[in-house]
């Protein structure tokens, strides 16, 4: 499995568990700010006071990925967010102490990160502090479609190179995309290169059959939906796990589930708190989204405090194996999914 780097020597007894062992939202993780979800929030109230140890990075946790980059385990997601808002929430992020930010084309906001970025470098961020991951979409996956695609993201966002680059969705020509993809890395202007929503199978296929394995697999993944077995199949094949929809965007009542709002009372941290740091200490990397700065607060406040091995084993047991969401092998999915934004690319 790849190293999860710890900054508290106190947290480090907890990775044991991670043997057992991104659409990503906010601390309400919805398409808004739910206001049910207020109830979450007692975690954020002293968080305030723990921002300047964030913006010094000195809390933050990291994953190796399997050709040495180091990626931030807690990023912050911009799926869903306006791209007039983008550059604002982006730069909230960054000045609470967040460095990894994930976007994708299909969000239609790489410009707003971008502009944020600008923001942060002016104002004395170092580019290599951050860790910028953007998905190339479906529509744009024959190849040399791709490498004029990868282009235009390295262009919106305005760098020199992206820490990261991904397939969005396992369809359309997969392996003429990664050719582009392989190119870009090859020449130094991708640091490392992945895929997201690939189940096992596909995770499988692609290491054997492809000279660069990827670096990352970004699938749904939250307490009802624990993807043990992904994961299993990850840790074999070295690909590091990423989370989108870490809280499943509260379905299912996961806000108010009982048993996490107990566990959260156990160590004053809301429910959302509890679900980022039992992914964490699994070794996966989370990318929730908030349109709101004290909630960026509350999500990235959960490095203070480890989860028991019986809280995870508990956690564990909500896994009822079932997207809250879709079927990539459904025959709908595939569908819906290559034909909802093709007029745009």
């Amino acid at each position: 499995m790849q190293g999860v780097l710890k900054t508290s020597a106190r947290l480090g007894a907890m990775a044991s568990f991670a043997s057992l062992s991104g659409l990503t939202l906010s601390a309400c993780d919805s398409k808004t700010d739910s206001k049910d979800s207020t109830q979450n929030l007692k975690g954020a109230d002293n968080a305030q006071s723990q921002t300047q140890n964030h913006a010094k990075g000195d809390t933050m946790e990291f994953v190796t990925l399997n050709n040495g980059v180091k990626m931030p385990i807690l990023g912050y997601g911009v799926y869903q967010i306006d791209p007039k808002e983008t550059q604002r929430c982006v730069e909230d992020a960054i000045s609470v102490g967040y460095k990894s930010i994930d976007t994708a084309q299909s969000y239609f906001n790489e410009e707003g990160v971008g502009a944020a970025i600008k923001t942060a470098l002016n104002g004395g961020v170092k580019r290599e502090e951050l860790f910028i991951t953007t998905k190339l979409w479906i529509n744009n996956y024959p190849e040399e479609k791709a490498l004029k695609a990868c282009e235009e993201s390295l262009r919106k966002l305005g760098l020199d190179y992206i820490d990261l680059m991904l397939l969005h969705q396992p369809f359309n020509d997969t392996y003429g995309a990664w050719r582009a993809l392989s190119r870009f890395y090859k020449e130094g202007r991708f640091k490392a290169i992945g895929v997201s929503n690939f189940y096992p199978d596909r995770i499988v296929d692609f290491c054997l059959n492809n000279e660069i394995k990827p670096a990352l697999n970004q699938i749904e993944c939250n307490p009802l939906h624990a993807q043990f077995e992904a994961q299993k199949v990850s840790q074999e094949y070295n690909v590091a796990m990423e989370s989108w929809a870490p809280f499943g965007e509260g379905r299912n009542n996961m806000f108010s589930n009982p048993i996490l709002s107990e566990i959260g009372k156990k160590y004053n941290k809301s429910v959302v708190q509890v679900i980022l740091r039992w992914q964490i200490q699994r070794g996966i990397i989370c990318i929730p989204k908030t349109t709101r700065k004290e909630r960026m607060i509350e999500n990235i406040s959960v490095f203070d405090f480890a989860l028991s091995e019986q809280d995870m084993q508990t956690i564990a047991s909500l896994d009822n194996k079932t997207s809250l969401f879709f079927n990539h092998q459904d025959p709908q999915s595939a569908k819906f999914l290559i034909e909802i934004h093709k007029e745009k690319f």
